[in-house]
Formats: structure tokens, sequence, C-alpha cells
């Protein structure tokens, strides 16, 4: 009976339709069928459907000649003589990015040009002579640095107004040499004024504030070679050790003329009053933005308490009552710097430099992105050191820098690495002082070719080495992008490198978008707020 039922179903459909054939036969032939009216849209997309399937693809038309963006459809390619308007649409090759087709997709910012910006417009015969040093510190420089010739744009237009006096407000892109820019002047002022040494506790008349340790490491290594040869000590106070070590470094004689410290050393210092600012005449903020961060900002206001900063070049002219010349550096700047400039100085007495490439893509680097799932990244990135691997055996290749946005995905990758037999060194904010001392000193000398990092090694580090940069996560912001974008293609570099950056998120396609429409347009990133170019607010 089970198997029965369905049979009967079956006949009884069968019977219906046959009912309704025949009452369609039977009907009279005058009479009209019933119509079913189809929507007018739904007949448009058929019609749209049959003759994209009938007509034959259409040829992609390709320029001759270089390109600005090479993506993987080549009619998303964009010549490098084609210049988008401020408000042209442009065809994104990441528009679709969000959608999980686009995995596999990727396109790549070609270089424009062969020269850093720093470089350009650079006459034969310019040389530091013509910007009002001291005989004596260019030969030091010429002992120490022999290789440095010319000086960068940069540096031609920073030394001079640092010379007269002024407050400097310095913003360029990261590799423009701005270290020797400030270095030349503050060895040249402390050269000119006698060192008043009436005083118990160390008094240094040159102050270098930086955010890392690893880049006070590196600011002491530039400056100490050029303070031997003028007779001026440099001494670096780095953080991350305790109030014993600070003592330590702090008694070594001869006192310093001039300290490399981070903020966090240096608060612990002047709280212990085992340090005191009041013989300082010229102060370096270096990699301001990053000082400027909520992070830094409530140590680096009570240090400029703490200093006597001049109101003008006048205040600089008496030796026995000395005050500091500041000086402000950075690649990137935040909104509230004339707010903290107008606390501790008069805002006309400060000068602002800024660079034409300032918040711009590096046009001389080479930039790809990648589309990825989360899982193919760790295949993605082997294959690259694989592949880096085989050119080391054809001839010798540059560094390759890897960042991570967290410290335990440094730790991860780097076991993945060890199975692999993969040698590396790693660098991440959560390692103990003793462990961190040193390790990207060792990878500038060349012991090791692959660093895995955090966003510590991405902020004025000299890595003139490194030859590739991949940004296993794509970095939170774009002034994080800048910052390790511009550790290839420095000044001084072999090299002009390239940058490879998986994108994963959907946050990371905002961004990516947003750098690829700058690239096209060939203007500055968005979103970067900035006071570099504001007037400075005056004091009531």
């Amino acid at each position: 009976m089970a198997l029965a039922r369905p049979t009967r179903f079956l006949s009884l459909e069968a019977r219906l339709f046959l009912f309704l054939r025949r009452d369609l036969v039977v009907r009279d032939p005058d009479e009209p069928l019933p119509v079913v009216r189809i929507p007018r849209s739904l007949q448009r997309r058929q019609e749209q459907r049959q003759r994209r399937h009938q007509s034959s693809p259409r040829p992609v038309l390709v320029r001759p000649g270089p390109l600005l963006v090479s993506a993987r459809r080549p009619e998303l390619n964009q010549p490098a003589g084609l210049t988008l308007g401020r408000w042209e649409c442009a065809p994104l090759a990441s528009r679709g990015w969000r959608h999980r087709r686009a995995h596999g997709d990727h396109f790549s910012i070609e270089r424009a040009e062969h020269q850093a910006p720093a470089l350009r417009n650079l006459s034969s015969d310019s040389s530091f002579g013509d910007l009002g040093l001291e005989p004596c510190v260019l030969r030091a420089l010429r002992e120490t640095a022999p290789e440095v010739v010319r000086p960068t744009t940069v540096q031609s237009s920073t030394i001079p107004s640092l010379l007269r006096g002024h407050h400097i407000l310095c913003a360029a892109e990261t590799g423009s040499g701005k270290t020797l820019s400030y270095i030349l002047p503050l060895f040249q002022r402390l050269m000119g004024q006698p060192s008043l040494d009436h005083r118990r506790i160390p008094s240094p008349r040159g102050l270098v504030l930086v955010p890392s340790r690893e880049l006070a490491e590196q600011v002491r290594a530039v400056a100490q070679p050029l303070g031997s040869s003028l007779g001026l000590h440099v001494q670096e106070l780095g953080g991350g050790h305790g109030m014993r070590r600070i003592k330590l470094q702090l008694c070594k004689q001869p006192s310093a003329d001039v300290l490399v410290a981070t903020p966090g050393a240096l608060w612990k210092a002047l709280k212990s009053q085992l340090i005191s600012l009041a013989e300082l005449s010229f102060m370096v903020l270096d990699e301001a933005d990053t000082l400027l961060d909520d992070s830094f900002l409530e140590l680096v206001n009570y240090i400029l308490e703490k200093s006597q900063i001049a109101e003008g070049p006048a205040d600089l002219e008496d030796p026995f009552n000395p005050k500091a010349q500041l000086v402000l550096v950075g690649a990137t700047f935040p909104e509230g710097v004339g707010q903290l400039l107008s606390k501790v100085t008069r805002p006309d007495s400060v000068t602002t430099i800024t660079s034409s490439k300032l918040h711009c893509i590096m046009p001389h680097v080479r930039q790809t992105f990648m589309r990825l799932k989360g899982m193919d990244k760790v295949t993605e990135l082997l294959q690259i050191l694989k592949r880096r691997d085989r050119l080391d055996r054809t001839g010798p290749s540059g560094a390759l820098l890897v960042f991570c946005n967290s410290s335990s995905t440094v730790n991860w990758l780097g076991y993945i690495l060890d199975d692999h037999k993969i040698q590396h060194l790693r660098l991440q904010g959560q390692m103990p002082a003793s462990m961190r001392a040193g390790i990207f000193q060792c990878f500038q000398k060349g012991s090791r070719d692959v660093l895995l990092c955090t966003d510590i090694a991405s902020r004025g580090l000299d890595s003139t080495r490194v030859e590739l940069v991949v940004n296993y996560d794509f970095p939170l912001t774009l002034q994080d992008y800048i910052h390790r974008a511009g550790r290839v293609g420095r000044v001084g570099s072999e090299v002009p490198g390239s940058v490879i950056s998986f994108v994963t998120h959907p946050w990371d396609v905002n961004l990516v978008q947003k750098i690829e429409l700058a690239a096209r347009r060939r203007r500055s990133l968005p979103g970067l707020p900035s006071s570099v170019g504001e007037p400075l607010p005056l004091q009531a």
C-alpha cells in the first residue's frame, strides 16, 4: 500500500495535465488566449544577457609606453603620461576587492622616477660649504662620512635657517637626510659657546629626543664620530631599564655635551633630579609625529616645561643665560603641533620647511598590492622568501623587512620560518630591553637578511640595505603605510627597492583604494590631518 500511494498521486497529476490540454483544444479558436505580461526591466536584462553571449569579446586597447598603474586586468592599466583630474572618475583596480571573488587579484604602482625626490634639482657643484658651515665642521664631516658629498634638498633648506637661529618645523619624506640636517648645526652651535661646568649633576647643552631605543642607538651612532672629531661627547639614554641603569649611564665621565634620549628615560631622570636641562642650547624632537601622539605627549610636555625655549634668535646670543633653539622633524605631522609650539615660544619665530612630496606615494618605489585570503598569506610569504633565496645564489641581493601589526604575529611567523630553516631576526615592542639591544644594528650590518618586526622598526631607522618591504599585515593607518614604505628607496640606497602588501580585510581595502586613487591623480594621500601648512595660533 505504501508503494501504491505515490503512483496514485502521479496518475492524478497526469490526468489533470491532460484535462487542461483537452480544454485548450476544444476551445473556440476565435477566443483570445490568456496573456502573461513580463516586466520591462526583466526583458531588458534578458536582452542584454543574450547580446553579451552573442557578441564576440572586445579587444583591449593597450597604449604603448611605460605604465603608472599596472593591473591584472589590462583595461585598468593607466599610462605614465596620463594624470586623472581631481574630480575625474577613476577606474580603480581595487574597486571590487570587498567581494570574495576578488581573491587573487593584484595591481602595482610602478616607478615613475628613477631618483629619490630628495636628490632632485641638485646642481653638481653644490656643497655643504655653501650652507654656512664652519671649516672644522666640514672637516669632521669629510673624515667621518666621506660618502656624503652633496647636501640633499631638505638639508639645503634646513641648515641655513638653523644657523640663523630660527626654530624649525621640518616636514619631509622619509629617507631624505633629515638627521644630518639638524646634527651639523647642533655641533656648530655648541662649538661657538662655552661650557658652564658649575653644576653637580649632568647638564647637556644639546638634546635629541626620539621615540624608540633603536632610533636612539642609530642617532648616537651617526652623531658620535662627528662629535669626537670636534671634541664633543655624545651619550645615549635609552628606556626599558631601571633607575640603577639610568644612574650608571648619567654618571659616566666626561658628562655628555649632546644627549640622545627617549622620553620615558629622560622623564625618570628629571623626576629623580639626576639631570638638568638648565644649560640646554639646542633641542630636537625627531619623529615628532610619534612624540606628539597620546602615548608620549604628557612626557614631552613635561620635558618642554623643564627647558628654557628661546622666543627668538636674539635670546640665543647670551652664552651665560642659555636658551634652547627648538627643532621638530618628521615625515608626517598631526594636528595640534601649532598649539604645542605656542605654549613654549612665539609663533612667528618658527620657520616651516616642507618638501613637495610630503604625504605622497614615493614615485621611485614600486608598490604592489595583493588581495589574499588570510590562510594564503603564509604561503605567499614563503614563496617570496624562496624566490629571494634563488636570486641570492645567482648574485647578492638586498635585505627584506616583514611588517606585522602585533608582537604575537611576529613570534608566530618566526616559528614558521624556523620550521622552514629560514634564518631571520625578530624585533617587537614586548621584548625585554636586553633582547632588543643591538637587533637592528645586527640587521644593518648584514648578519641576517630577513627581519620580522612591528611598527617599532618603521620610524626613522636607517635601512639603506633593505631591498624589499612586505606588509604581511596591512598597516592600520595611512601614516603607518608611509613610514613602512619609507624603509626602501632612501638616500644612499644601492637599489630603489619595492613594497608588497597583503590585503585581507575590508578595512584594508578602504586604505588601498585611497592609495590607488592618490597615485592615479598624483596627489597627496587623503585623510592625513596636518597643521604644517596652517599658521600657528597666537597666544592670548
